[in-house]
């Protein structure tokens, strides 16, 4: 078996004796917690070591995986430059992982390390530590995203099946400290929600109970200041349908910020631990129990806003997708009412994905969360959503408001780079210098000065109410 084990591990700077000077004696249950694992993972002999780190280079849309032969990096940002690590890297493991990402439609990959990037102190901690026992071990560095923790959990199932793809025995380390937000007089102040994401996370750990690590709500993960739980649940993703032995070996809160040591030993198959097809299917169900309509176009919207909010997850573009959605490119706007009111709206003039399936996946996620006029919509709420997608047709540059029609023509406005867009149709807009009006004040232009105006058509899919359920 290629899958060896997995640790959770902290990553402290003062824990480096160069870096504590001494200070480091505070937190003597991890540092010697973390010389166990680090003696374990020596005893497994792993042909590759996988560390995710939260301090990578971090983008929201892509996971970045280091693509160099060799990595370097130093303390000297925590005052110990003499301090350095130098590690070699599987690249044949890196290439694997990025076929295997592409094959399995998830965005990740080495593109991001045109500018070389030294190893953050998130990934050198563990490699100080393990390369104490340990010589001449290959290094897989991979950071999280904004992607939702199941999809960070995913990518763990990815790592795992190219480890077994390869022959490769292979460890896991998560690096992530616990809440950040434990005592008045830490560094981050006390949270009440602190102590309880650190003892929900560790009581999960000592069970072995990773599919709960799925369950944590992004408030209470946000207001705990944690930086591991997206690590931790990659590390889920790679011991997915294996049955585990968990132990936790310390936990401590001395400066105000939880330290958590935890390993986990793969002993086999266990087809009731595929904890992500699991919360597929109950989202699946709890989608299927909302409105969703016959209309092609709409229902994608709808699948897109259910899924995020949720689970958080991006969803793919679906099979049953019509042709012309997967081959045509267009822009596209996403409108959501709520009881006959605006609840969110965001647009792109110009197509910036793919295709139109693609295209109204990011416009109905960033309408249902991230338009600033508006509270991110709520699950609550989701039964009682009104969408409506629109499909821009070609730009037109016009000479005069005569050839516009608020009826038929949206309407473009511009001023050097500002720009604002209006689309045909809306309730309460009955005069063409009404939305003309509208459109500049949507860009910032102010009344007299110099404008430039584009028309264009729109295909709008609208919610029928007769469907029924899937």
């Amino acid at each position: 078996m290629s899958v060896l084990a997995a640790f959770i591990v902290p990553h402290p700077p003062l824990i480096i004796p160069d870096i504590g000077r001494g200070r480091e004696n505070q937190i003597r249950k991890t540092i010697d917690s973390y010389n166990a694992v680090a003696r374990q993972i020596a005893d497994l002999h792993p042909d590759t070591i996988i560390i995710c780190s939260p301090h990578k280079q971090t983008f929201s849309d892509y996971f970045l995986i280091n693509g160099e032969t060799y990595a370097e990096g130093s303390f000297e940002q925590f005052g110990a430059p003499e301090v350095k690590l130098r590690t070699r890297c599987d690249t044949e493991f890196i290439t694997t992982l990025e076929q295997e990402c592409r094959r399995e439609k998830v965005m990740a990959g080495t593109a991001g390390n045109e500018v070389e990037q030294p190893l953050d102190h998130g990934t050198m901690i563990p490699l100080w530590f393990i390369g104490r026992y340990l010589d001449n071990c290959r290094v897989v560095n991979v950071g999280i995203s904004g992607f939702s923790l199941t999809e960070h959990y995913h990518l763990g199932e990815i790592i795992a099946a190219v480890a077994e793809k390869l022959g490769r025995r292979t460890v896991f380390v998560a690096s992530g400290d616990l809440s950040h937000k434990l005592k008045e007089d830490g560094p981050y102040g006390f949270a009440s929600e602190g102590p309880v994401y650190d003892q929900k996370l560790m009581d999960a750990c000592s069970r072995g109970a990773l599919g709960e690590l799925l369950d944590f709500s992004p408030d209470l993960c946000h207001q705990a200041a944690e930086c591991g739980h997206k690590p931790f649940c990659m590390m889920a993703g790679f011991l997915d349908g294996k049955k585990v032995s968990s132990k936790v070996y310390s936990h401590e809160d001395i400066t105000g910020v939880g330290y958590g040591v935890c390993s986990f030993t793969a002993e086999g198959y266990d087809p009731d631990r595929k904890f992500r097809t699991a919360k597929l299917k109950d989202e699946e169900n709890c989608v299927s129990s909302l409105p969703l309509s016959n209309e092609p176009y709409v229902r994608l919207a709808q699948r897109a806003i259910y899924s995020r909010v949720i689970s958080g997850r991006y969803i793919k573009v679906p099979d049953d997708v019509p042709e012309q959605m997967l081959q045509q490119r267009a822009g596209v706007f996403v409108s959501i009412h709520r009881y006959d009111r605006l609840r969110g709206c965001i647009g792109t003039i110009m197509p910036a994905e793919e295709c139109i399936a693609e295209e109204i996946i990011r416009n109905a996620i960033l309408a249902s969360t991230s338009d600033s006029r508006f509270y991110p919509v709520k699950p609550d709420e989701l039964d009682s959503l009104e969408i409506s997608v629109d499909v821009l047709g070609e730009i037109e540059d016009i000479s005069s408001p005569d050839e516009l029609d608020v009826l038929r023509y949206g309407v473009i406005v511009r001023n050097g780079a500002r720009r604002g867009l209006l689309l045909p149709n809306l309730d309460g807009i009955t005069s063409v210098d009404q939305q003309i009006e509208i459109a500049m004040q949507k860009a910032g232009i102010m009344p007299g000065e110099k404008i430039s105006l584009q028309r264009f058509e729109v295909v709008r899919h609208y919610q029928d109410h007769g469907a029924g359920n899937e």
